[in-house]
């Protein structure tokens, strides 16, 4: 219970009695917005001035392609978080290089900040990173509160009665919506249906003179094209979510809203309510989206290792021209075609739709995971390490309450019974059913029998 308390911030807070002279910063990561945002809130009543920063990491940047569509979206929405502020009077101060290296001079600028505040990001790379720089800012006598806004349980708050973690979704499934009956579902929210009103306190914001943003040139990236979901979804499209979500040629069958709970920019919360009430199956999702969170937080080899050890004993097959097939939407099976083409077009695949791609990946190419994982990581919108290495590793086999290896999406019927009028195969395979369409690149049969005769030797070891 404790715990819980902790989490939902309505315990002792560390407040500052001196003056309101004294500041804070509020260090913005995967939190891109000014309402319902944990950190920010509790950085707002702690009676300081609080200055928002956000930095724009080149430990995450320099590996990503020119034209990344994350990156676009990440600098328009900071530039109407910046617009937002000055509106008030304050700021949002943006910088580019590595955290490590910047901070240093970010605490230079201010001779009265006396601390930082964040919210929790749960990837290795995150962690290690900011267990550095809470010790640097522990060194400089400025102190370091981060809290849970990212997702609606983290790493320890669903534990087993007798203690542990969860590695079955079900179970933990069960004790999540206890949990959430006894908690969030009853708490009490705002007008504007936030728990952390960190919109309320405006007032909070330190007055700064505004400076201008780097551009996305300054960074060595072009503006992409490519089109962003709505954060906005009518409540139809999560009512109607269990009976629409697996046909992938419907236009409005899922809600697209990866990308915002990726970034921060609606707040898990605030969905989680609406979904509670709306519909069982969406709010399911989310759970899903914690669980695989508390696997990555607790199990971080899972990032290059599968989850279940004999996993890794299983000769991948190296084969560089299969692998281009798959990614370029060229295999010969119209469902995976097309699913790989919507990716590489929009930077978002049907959700079906990629556990079929994936299945197809490391059951019919023998592929390894990691590879696949790789290039939707490279790909999507919405990409979160925690849910890409689950799905990956769920589809293989490799993971935490995976398909089991002999369980193989057969293409054909996939593409029968999800989409039966080849609405979705037509719009992203227009040569379908000419002969200028490719044949399938392997027999299904024949893909089958060797993926279940290669698992079976490999676990037996």
């Amino acid at each position: 219970m404790d715990s819980i308390i902790r989490n939902l911030g309505v315990g002792a807070r560390p407040h500052n009695t001196s003056s309101m002279a004294r500041k804070a910063i509020f260090w913005m990561r995967r939190d891109l917005r000014l309402h319902d945002n944990h950190g920010l809130y509790e950085a707002l009543t702690s009676g300081y001035e609080v200055v928002p920063i956000f930095i724009f990491d080149r430990e995450i940047l320099d590996v990503l392609p020119e034209q990344d569509a994350r990156v676009t979206f990440i600098h328009d929405e900071l530039a109407d978080i910046k617009n937002e502020l000055t509106s008030l009077g304050s700021d949002l101060r943006v910088y580019y290089g590595r955290p490590m290296d910047l901070w240093p001079s970010i605490l230079s600028e201010y001779d009265d900040l006396d601390a930082v505040y964040t919210n929790h990001d749960y990837e290795p790379y995150a962690t290690s990173r900011d267990e550095a720089i809470g010790k640097m800012l522990a060194e400089s006598g400025i102190g370091w509160h981060t809290f849970q806004d990212h997702v609606l349980f983290e790493r320890d708050d669903i534990q087993k009665n007798g203690g542990g973690v969860y590695t079955v979704f079900t179970p933990y499934k069960r004790k999540w919506l206890a949990h959430w009956e006894s908690t969030y579902a009853h708490a009490q929210l705002n007008e504007n249906g936030s728990l952390y009103p960190s919109e309320d306190h405006q007032g909070s914001y330190a007055k700064l003179e505004g400076m201008p943003m780097i551009s996305l040139e300054a960074m060595s990236f072009g503006r992409s094209e490519i089109s962003i979901p709505s954060r906005t979804v009518a409540q139809g499209v999560i009512r109607n979510y269990a009976e629409k979500r697996n046909f992938p040629g419907l236009e409005n069958g899922t809600s697209k809203l990866g990308i915002h709970f990726r970034f921060g920019t609606i707040s898990i919360r605030a969905k989680a309510y609406k979904a509670a009430k709306l519909s069982d199956t969406y709010l399911s999702e989310l759970i899903w989206r914690d669980f695989y969170s508390q696997i990555l937080s607790n199990f971080p080899k899972v990032v290059t290792e599968s989850f279940k050890p004999k996993y890794d004993n299983i000769p991948w097959r190296d084969a560089s021209e299969d692998l281009d097939k798959w990614k370029t939407g060229q295999t010969g099976y119209p469902i995976v075609d097309a699913g790989m083409r919507q990716l590489n077009e929009t930077g978002w695949m049907h959700n079906r739709v990629r556990m079929i791609t994936a299945s197809f990946f490391t059951k019919h190419l023998l592929l390894d995971w990691r590879l696949g994982e790789a290039y939707f990581a490279e790909k999507l919108l919405d990409f979160e390490l925690a849910s890409n290495n689950g799905g990956w590793q769920w589809a293989s086999g490799s993971g935490t309450d995976a398909a089991p290896y002999f369980r193989i999406f057969n293409p054909t019927s996939q593409l029968e019974k999800f989409d039966k009028q080849k609405t979705y195969v037509k719009r992203w395979v227009p040569e379908f059913g000419t002969p200028k369409y490719t044949s399938p690149m392997v027999d299904h049969k024949f893909a089958r029998e060797r993926c279940l005769e290669t698992y079976k030797g490999a676990l037996a070891n």
